[in-house]
């Protein structure tokens, strides 16, 4: 396929799948949201389950491009979390990184105790001497 081609494809299957989980029937009592109707570039028919609370893994937009396009083209659109895109550079090399602001220890003890509140007791705790 053509870049823009490729790219306006890619768009339309993302409205697709935004249609798809913003229309979904939530069912309270079943605690799972199925599908409104058909889509089937997403292949997903009308009351499919789309999200369950137990056990159920969702249907991926990575994958579905996959099925779609061949793997260098759908990871080149859209590339896995695990293989990383910015957001996992950010993440990992740029965060790690810090700010001198964030470099800063902890303020060093107070030694002067006669300027803090009065101490409780007396200073001796919580026991109690006869």
């Amino acid at each position: 396929m053509e870049t823009s081609a490729l790219k306006e494809f890619v768009d339309g299957l993302r409205d697709e799948w935004r249609t798809l989980w913003r229309t979904r029937i939530d069912d309270r009592i079943r605690a799972e949201g199925a599908a409104n109707r058909d889509y089937p570039l997403l292949f997903t028919e009308r009351g499919t389950i789309i999200i369950a609370t137990r056990d159920y893994k969702p249907p991926s937009f990575h994958e579905i491009l996959q099925v779609h396009l061949p793997s260098g083209e759908a990871e080149m659109m859209n590339p896995s979390p695990t293989t990383g895109g910015i957001r996992r550079f950010i993440r990992e090399v740029l965060r790690a990184q810090g700010s001198p602001a964030r470099r800063r220890g902890p303020p060093p003890p107070r030694t002067d105790r006669s300027k803090g509140q009065q101490r409780k007791k007396g200073g001796r705790g919580w026991l109690h001497y006869p």
